[in-house]
């Protein structure tokens, strides 16, 4: 019984020696056809066409001689070598690597990718990794049959992005295309590619760039330490280093429901990652927007002032972060958005409540000024199948110098996370 696989990597350069000499000792060798047909495998040796790599994994751990595993670029990046490790398995992996179609992706393309996100694109995993390619800058996407370029496409609607697809890279019929987000829709295009999508707001500043030091963050976007952030951080003008300028322009306020602390709280219930969509209802300045867009989640804003959608747009730029802004009343703006993970109502009581549950997501946050209003959106978010948590928050503001009250809040939080056991 075979206890020993190797795992040769190819980009459609010339095998190495390594690669070769393990080949041409295979008895069984398994790959896509592309691979099957390379002038290098013996012509005795037992081929499988690699469909399911655990049920090849099996049929290799059952082979009595030398079995080889074809790949295209580095079977150890999202690749085979994962399945090919399993315990179950029982197969000792050796893997000759290749240039990760990643990376040749990216050489094509003359860019630096150590900040770029990578993600996998299949019909399963598609919303969540265009969520991704909203939130992010500079994201590389691995597709497959049914979850490419023109879909990914479909689905940014209303936000541009610059597509680079490379189509069969490393091969006679390699092609590179540079478009925008909206002409990728109306092509056909030949598997396997590779998506760069590139856009969105970067990390602003002047002066020398940052030094990535951690692999697909760019290390200016969270130059900022914490969340739940003072007003300052948020208001358009009017605010200098120690608060507000005396003599300056009246300063932007926070909208009503976006204290710091009530601010904290939603997001701590909320707890928005990569790969969600978060729907800010009544962006207000934007201050909840940019904080989740900051744990990067894809962020849509939504506001029926068009002021307020324009602040939130600037606060996003002074932190470095891309969101999408979508002036409208609610619930009626809602229909025409893609599917929320995670829901932060900040206006438009019980209908706009209603409308969110319907779209179920995972959670939903609001907040209430009075008992009675914090009564109804309760009811109606239990009556949309969300289990309801309520709270009333008082938070005191104080001078540190005299310890004089400055300012108050008190309000009701309301959470609903969706009560069907979907994770």
């Amino acid at each position: 019984m075979a206890d020993r696989v190797t795992v040769i990597g190819w980009d459609g350069s010339p095998l190495t020696s390594a690669a070769r000499s393990a080949l041409s000792a295979a008895t069984l060798v398994a790959g896509a056809a592309h691979h099957l047909a390379l002038p290098e495998v013996p012509p005795g040796a037992e081929r499988i066409r690699l469909g399911s790599v655990d049920l090849a994994a099996r049929r290799i751990a059952g082979h009595r001689g030398t079995a080889v595993v074809l790949a295209d670029g580095d079977p150890g990046f999202f690749g085979v070598v994962r399945v090919l490790r399993a315990p179950e398995h029982g197969l000792e992996v050796e893997v000759v690597p290749a240039v990760s179609s990643v990376a040749a992706a990216f050489a094509r393309a003359g860019m630096p990718w150590e900040d770029a996100r990578i993600v996998v694109a299949h019909q399963r995993t598609l919303r969540r990794a265009v969520n991704v390619c909203r939130a992010h800058p500079k994201v590389a996407v691995l597709t497959s049959p049914g979850a490419g370029p023109a879909e990914l496409a479909l689905l940014l609607d209303g936000v541009h992005r610059t597509f680079v697809v490379c189509e069969e890279l490393g091969t006679d019929r390699e092609q590179v295309s540079v478009l925008t987000s909206d002409r990728a829709a109306d092509h056909a295009w030949r598997d396997p590619n590779v998506v760069l999508v590139i856009g969105g707001v970067g990390a602003g500043g002047t002066g020398t760039p940052a030094v990535p030091w951690l692999m697909g963050q760019d290390p200016a976007v969270r130059s900022v330490r914490g969340w739940g952030l003072p007003a300052e951080e948020y208001a358009t003008e009017g605010y200098g280093p120690r608060g507000h300028v005396p003599g300056a322009t009246p300063p932007t306020r926070l909208g009503a429901g976006e204290d710091p602390a009530l601010r904290a709280a939603q997001l701590a219930r909320l707890g928005p990652r990569v790969g969600d969509l978060v729907w800010d209802i009544g962006c207000a300045g934007g201050a909840f927007a940019v904080e989740a867009a900051r744990f990067g989640a894809a962020v849509i804003a939504v506001d029926t002032d068009p002021a307020a959608c324009a602040r939130t747009e600037a606060a996003a730029r002074r932190h470095g972060v891309p969101l999408q802004t979508v002036p409208g009343r609610a619930p009626h703006v809602l229909e025409s958005l893609p599917e929320p993970d995670v829901v932060r109502i900040a206006a438009g009581g019980v209908p706009v409540v209603t409308a969110c549950t319907d779209r179920r997501p995972e959670r939903i946050v609001t907040h209430a000024s009075t008992r009675d209003e914090a009564e109804a959106i309760g009811t109606a978010l239990a009556d949309g199948g969300y289990a309801v948590e309520s709270l009333l928050l008082q938070t005191v503001g104080l001078d540190p110098h005299d310890w004089s009250e400055r300012e108050r809040s008190v309000v009701f939080l309301l959470a609903g996370r969706r009560s069907d056991g979907a994770p």
